[in-house]
């Protein structure tokens, strides 16, 4: 039988859409599906095992790609607080995402965009706009099929030109607001057919002392869920404190139909979140899962990961960096500073300790927390607490001629430290803090005036910056133009360009586009540098971004000279 004969037969069957996408998938290369799911407690590190098993996925040869659902009604995470949500994480095209996101570009290679991040909210607000506009011809809209289906239109959406699209579910199995997506899982397993979709779910093995074993209950509990909205997962992966022994992976086998061999223990790392891919792959998770969707590929080579594990574990020396911030007290806040920090040491062999430091205890006296370090880094951030003790932190580690890199409001309070204390202009400031200052040498940026709305509002995503011969920077990345990730509204005023390189701030890389300064540094300084954009947004364990790799250099070159 011709196949678009086939075509045409099977298409009469219109009551049947699981035939038609078999067909489909049949006779034209396919894509494949793997859904993440959590259970039992939320923050389990379902985007971690997602990225882990990508770059386990991508080193046998597949071209993969990550997405994350969000259950929650805000359309994206641009708006909330750092202590709800932790970092905002920028894409290229200016999308504000989950920080999972950054997990994802961190462990694979792919750059993801605005279709490998939907909320509950996008879906609602694109549905209504249907409706509004008619699209649903009179028809009574609901979650099913109006709700599915803008889910699902996604999953095929940002699975084009890809061999494996793993979609993480945020939240837990059983939480109302998480229905309509993991739903939309079962219809899409449904018409793409079985064949082509794996589902993993992951899940806490609580470790009670008084008991002194692993308790299985809560897994069997949330697999129950699962199976009750019609999913049945095809991998476990728990995660555990203690090991696995054989009896608690028959049970768990037993009481949520799972094969044994998809048992998959996931210990917590002993030093750094890069061991998870080993860990993963000596429990077979990658051959697990390419069996289940009937993928050959080549075998898994070794290299990569255990020389970045090892760098970790044992690197030839070690240096002391600290990060001057507001949410210090939260490891999510600043979670992809602290990850390009480590990439750093990475490329210079060198192990970093991290010292989070509070910016109001900072200005109380700087030199008692700053004088030990080997660097000091400034990460972005709003709002007027903790302004000053950020700029006193700058002033020191100038003075001290102890390395300095700051991000986004790390360059802007260089600036304006430097203005005050080496340009002589008395209360320089950036008009985000004091809009009556009578020196705004960083002030709001042009298109950004009349602006009400918060929401992706600000100046976002990827700009071009061309770099000054002659400056750190430029030494850093060896290349005259480069790309980098923004998130902000405030910018260094030109009016003050001339002032302050004179008084000896080195312009070191503009948008040549529209004559914007991106990265300052001072000439009279070791290692000085602060940039408009967010370096930390396209740094990777296997690709150090070139301004950390060249911030940790500085330090441990300060640290030779003690």
């Amino acid at each position: 039988m011709k196949v678009e004969e086939s075509k045409t037969a099977l298409r009469e069957r219109k009551n049947s859409v699981a035939l038609d996408n078999a067909f489909h998938n049949h006779y034209f290369p396919r894509v494949r599906y793997i859904f993440i799911t959590g259970g039992v407690v939320s923050s389990l590190g379902k985007g971690l095992t997602a990225a882990a098993l990508g770059a386990l996925l991508e080193q046998r040869g597949l071209k993969v790609r990550l997405q994350k659902f969000d259950p929650y009604l805000n359309v994206d995470p641009g708006t909330m607080n750092p202590y709800q949500h932790g970092e905002v994480y920028v894409l290229d095209d200016g999308a504000e995402t989950d920080l999972d996101l950054g997990h994802y570009e961190r462990f694979t290679s792919g750059t993801l965009s605005r279709q490998n991040n939907l909320t509950s909210g996008q879906v609602y607000e694109s549905v209504i706009q249907k409706e509004r506009r008619g699209d649903y011809l009179g028809k009574t809209v609901q979650v099913i099929p109006h709700v599915t289906n803008e889910i699902k239109d996604r999953l095929r959406s940002a699975g084009k030109g890809v061999d494996v699209l793993v979609t993480e579910i945020g939240g837990t199995v059983g939480d109302i607001e998480g229905l309509p997506f993991i739903e939309a899982m079962r219809q899409f397993a449904l018409e793409v057919g079985k064949e082509n979709v794996a589902f993993i779910h992951v899940t806490l093995l609580p470790f009670l002392a008084a008991a002194g074993e692993l308790k299985t209950k809560p897994s069997q509990q949330s697999v129950a869920k699962l199976r009750e909205i019609g999913i049945q997962p095809d991998v476990l992966v728990c995660r555990t404190e203690k090991p696995l022994d054989d009896d608690i992976r028959q049970k768990l086998s037993m009481f949520c139909n799972v094969p044994v061999r998809a048992v998959i223990e996931e210990q917590d790392v002993e030093s750094s979140i890069y061991e998870l891919p080993e860990m993963l792959a000596k429990e077979k998770l990658d051959d697990i899962v390419l069996d289940l969707l009937s993928l050959k590929t080549r075998k898994r080579p070794n290299g990569a990961w255990k020389d970045i594990v090892r760098k970790l574990k044992k690197p030839k020396r070690r240096v002391t960096v600290g990060v001057v911030g507001k949410y210090i007290e939260l490891q999510d806040a600043y979670k992809s500073v602290y990850e390009s920090i480590t990439h750093g040491g990475i490329a210079n062999d060198c192990g970093v300790t991290i010292v989070r430091l509070d910016a109001e205890a900072v200005e109380k006296n700087p030199k008692a927390m700053l004088s030990k370090l080997d660097g000091v880094l400034v990460p972005g951030g709003f709002g007027s607490r903790g302004i000053e003790g950020k700029i006193r932190a700058v002033q020191y580690v100038r003075e001290k001629g102890i390395p300095y890199f700051g991000l986004c409001l790390g360059m802007q309070v260089a600036v304006i430290e430097f203005a005050r204390n080496v340009a002589k202009l008395a209360l320089a400031n950036s008009t985000e803090f004091d809009e009556v200052t009578p020196h705004p040498v960083i002030h709001l940026m042009e298109e950004q005036k009349g602006i009400k709305a918060k929401g992706a509002t600000m100046r976002l995503g990827s700009y071009d910056c061309k770099l000054t011969h002659g400056t750190l920077s430029r030494s850093a990345y060896g290349e005259d133009l480069v790309r980098e990730r923004h998130r902000h509204r405030f910018e260094f005023n030109n009016d003050y360009r001339e002032q302050l390189t004179k008084a000896g701030l080195r312009i070191a890389g503009v948008n040549p586009g529209r004559n914007l300064v991106e990265i300052v540094e001072v000439a009279a300084h070791p290692w000085f540098v602060g940039v408009q954009f967010h370096p930390e947004f396209q740094s990777k364990p296997t690709r150090p971004h070139p301004l950390f790799a060249a911030f940790i250099k500085a330090a441990i070159a300060r640290q030779a000279k003690k």
